[in-house]
Formats: structure tokens, sequence, C-alpha cells
């Protein structure tokens, strides 16, 4: 059965942030546009691997030849626990590493405070060729900044406009952005965290903050609202995810990797030798 086979529409069209979208009513817990099972998902996902894993090749091959610097960013937001891990490991995980550009964001160091707050993120932005992951992003500094309030008001306005801007200049110079909001419930999320608590090999992910963010639930969601609305653009739309169950978000995810790789139309570069003399040549050789 092909990785198609269960799509009833392209989840890039269900899951696009588009003008009067509200994340209140947008549901964690259904999966768009997938007409399969659990089961049926986890087949699709190992088979959408291996055309993630060619696309990726080819855009690495590409560089490598001589390309004029196509990439990929993938930008992974979302509330603890909703999956961005998950995705790094079961999506990302079935390519070349060499390929792959991760980085992720925590809490700004003195050093990184001391500068505009796109300054840590320009540095990690994607090298021709490879696919870039952010887990978390510059988006931190209009999520956390906010509800926490973190800087003033109108610097946090001014951050919006420099977003789009920023991101504006990357499309720009040839990279393909590619923005996920994991949408996953508070019910949801207290379950996994309860199950963190809960297992010993994975207590080392709780982090007792994470209660202390969960208590200000209804203020991220209206962040997000917010980023939604100001920074969800034409050339660098937002894509929220429903993440209640991993299986999903996993394979929508890689949907959209390989939907933007193939807008691409990557073929293989040609050479400049002759294939058959050259091959003649390797035969002759003792």
């Amino acid at each position: 059965m092909s990785r198609e086979s269960f799509w009833t529409e392209d989840p890039k069209l269900l899951l696009r942030v588009e003008p009067g979208f509200q994340l209140i009513t947008s549901p964690t817990d259904t999966h768009p546009g997938f007409e399969g099972n659990k089961a049926g998902g986890v087949a699709a996902l190992a088979e959408g691997a291996l055309v993630l894993a060619d696309l990726q090749e080819r855009l690495y091959a590409n560089h490598q030849a001589g390309d004029d610097g196509r990439r990929v960013l993938l930008v992974l937001q979302a509330m603890d626990t909703a999956g961005k891990g998950g995705i790094i490991k079961h999506v990302m995980g079935s390519v070349d590493p060499q390929g792959v550009q991760l980085a992720a964001f925590k809490k700004p160091t003195e050093e990184e405070l001391a500068h505009d707050f796109l300054w840590r993120i320009r540095k990690e932005a994607p090298q021709a060729g490879k696919i870039g992951v952010f887990d978390r992003s510059h988006y931190e500094d209009v999520l956390i900044g906010r509800v926490r309030e973190l800087a003033p008001p109108e610097e946090i306005e001014r951050r919006y406009g420099a977003i789009n801007e920023f991101e504006a200049e990357l499309v720009d110079e040839g990279t393909t952005i590619v923005k996920v909001m994991l949408h996953i419930s508070a019910a949801e999320q207290k379950v996994r965290l309860l199950d963190r608590l809960d297992r010993p090999e994975k207590q080392w992910k709780f982090n007792p903050g994470d209660i202390e963010e969960r208590m200000l639930w209804p203020k991220y969601q209206d962040a997000y609202q917010v980023l939604f609305d100001r920074t969800s653009t034409p050339i660098a739309p937002w894509y929220v995810v429903p993440a209640d169950r991993k299986w999903y978000a996993r394979l929508a995810v890689q949907h959209l990797l390989i939907d933007a790789l193939e807008a691409m139309d990557l073929q293989w570069p040609a050479v400049e030798y002759d294939v058959e003399a050259e091959k003649a040549r390797l035969l002759a050789a003792t």
C-alpha cells in the first residue's frame, strides 16, 4: 500500500493557517485528511521515510554539484510534551544526518541577551543543501516574552515585524520555510507529564517549571493566536498540526516536508564526464 493511499485530502491545505483561523476552536485529537488508523499511519510513515530520504539526498547532492543554494527550514513550536523530540527522532531520523542542521534554542545566555533577539537565530539558519530544524525558535521571543512580560509591549510588537522581515530574507536566499505548531490539549499534556513522572527512564525529561508554564495555558493560547495573526504570511505560512495522536503529528510533518522538497523538482545532478567511457576504463583496469 502506498504512502498516499490513506490521504483523502492534502494536509497542507487542511492544516495551513488562513485568515480567520481560531486556535481555540481547532481540534487537537483529529487526523485531518488521513483516513487510516494508527497502524496505517505507522506504515505510511515508514514508506514516507524512504521518499523523504531520497529527496533530502537530492537536495544535498545538488548543492555539492554547485546548485543555487536551496534549503529547507522546519520550525517546530509547541507547548511542552507536544512531541517536538518525536518529530526530530522519527521524521528527521530517517534521513542522512550530513544533510540535517539541528538547532535547539533554550533560555538566552547573557551574551545573547546583549544582542537583538534574532542575533542567535541568524547564526543557526540552515546552510545551502540542508534541512534545518529549529526546536523552538525566534518565536519564543513573542511567546514567552509576551506571556511572561520579559520585554515591553512595544518591543514585542516590533518583533513580529522583524520576524516577517527575517523570514522574507531567508526566502529570498533560497530557503523554503515550514512552520509547524504542534497543537496538544491540556488534558493530553497532563497525561504525558504524569507518564514522565511515573517512568524512571523518562523522569529526566520532566522539569518542575513545566507545571508553572502549564498554569499559564490560556495566556499561551492567546499568545499563539496573535502570533498566527501577525506572522502567518504567504511566503512562510503556519501549519497547526493536531498533536494528541503522536503518530498523526509525525506523519503530517513528514508530509509537509516531502511536499516542500517535491515542489523544488529536485533532479539528480548531471555529471560532466562520459559515464560509459569511465565504466569501460574501470572494467579494463587491473
